[in-house]
């Protein structure tokens, strides 16, 4: 089993966000494309960021 990074409820923030929540609903994380996968991580990295200098 790979090890997970990102919490179930943060992917799925993200999904919403990115318009592709009711594919992963419907069908998975296994349909969705691996360029939307990658836009889903640089979502994350820039919360991450956001979220680094808040705390500065």
């Amino acid at each position: 089993m790979a090890k997970t990074m990102m919490s179930e409820g943060l992917k799925q923030e993200i999904a919403r966000k990115m318009g592709v929540y009711d594919q992963v609903h419907n069908q998975g994380w296994g349909n969705v494309s691996s360029r939307d996968c990658g836009r889903m991580v640089k979502v994350a990295i820039e919360l991450a960021e956001n979220a680094v200098k808040r705390q500065s």
